[in-house]
């Protein structure tokens, strides 16, 4: 199947003060898909192969650039001038602005707190919600009940290699893969062929790397939400990595417990990372289900 010819191409859209480049794959007619991206990541981190398969099982498929990533909105680098909720107030709008809702939101890292919350104030907008790579409340509140990154993420951080030279494009792909590798699963192979790949579509794609790199990490979370979980009544499926170094799994199966009635499934040999090409058939047959 050749995903060109599902894409209906980007195209911008202004919404909340910024333009926002979005791109849609399949039948607009069917149920719609939404696909929220992490932080430091845009629209690419979810792979054509993938959408493939969900648009193979009949669904319409739209995923956007975040502000400061890909062909999006940028702020000056260690300025970014939004929040989370306004990631929220973004997200809801791609789904009025396209006529998606309610939409099927597929949110990962990052993408999963912001799905969380378009879950929580705007449901009327949500028909189903898959949260992958997942926090109760958010990334940048303190679970002091969970358990923190792995040693090995620890030493990375206290180790992390200094930025490079952001005009240098090849340097950043290189520091981009380097910065890949510690959240990846341990117990498969580091595909770093497709990593380079992949990193290169990125960095050449990006209207300004360096502020997709930077300025997601410092934008604030806002109020936690973790004592409002158990008010989404929107049908849940978490899926989270066994390997998870950031938010290890206990992270994930919480998350699915403290959301009434959510589904929880492990994904083996997964790290802290976009559903890796190992896991799309399984992942694809979940999420069809689930958005049946």
């Amino acid at each position: 199947m050749s995903t060109n010819g599902m894409s209906t191409g980007e195209q911008s859209i202004k919404i909340n003060g910024v333009e926002l480049s979005v791109e849609s794959f399949g039948d607009p007619t069917q149920p719609s898909v939404l696909l929220l991206h992490g932080a430091g990541e845009s629209m690419l981190a979810w792979e054509n192969g993938f959408i493939e398969r969900l648009v193979a099982g009949g669904r319409h498929v739209v995923r956007f650039d975040s502000r400061d990533a890909g062909r999006s909105t940028t702020y000056p680098v260690g300025a970014p001038e939004y929040d989370l909720r306004d990631l929220v107030a973004d997200a809801a709008a791609v789904i009025e602005t396209l006529e998606l809702g309610p939409a099927h939101l597929v949110g990962m890292s990052q993408g999963s707190a912001v799905a969380q919350l378009v879950a929580l104030d705007h449901p009327e907008l949500v028909a189903t919600l898959s949260i992958m790579s997942g926090t109760p409340g958010g990334p940048g509140h303190q679970q002091p009940d969970l358990p923190g990154l792995t040693p090995e993420l620890a030493a990375y951080f206290a180790g992390e290699a200094p930025t490079p030279d952001w005009a240098d494009k090849d340097a950043v792909v290189d520091y981009l893969v380097d910065a890949m590798r510690p959240f990846a699963a341990t117990s498969r192979p580091f595909d770093l062929a497709a990593q380079q790949d992949n990193a290169h579509r990125v960095v050449y794609r990006a209207a300004d790397i360096a502020a997709q790199l930077t300025n997601p990490y410092l934008i604030e979370a806002g109020d936690p939400w973790r004592d409002r979980l158990g008010q989404i009544a929107i049908p849940t499926l978490v899926l989270h990595g066994t390997e998870d170094p950031l938010f290890p799994i206990e992270h994930g199966r919480t998350l699915a417990a403290e959301i009434p009635g959510a589904r929880f499934v492990p994904l083996e040999q997964t790290g802290h990372e976009v559903f890796p090409p190992h896991t799309w058939d399984a992942v694809a047959a979940q999420l069809l289900a689930h958005t049946a």
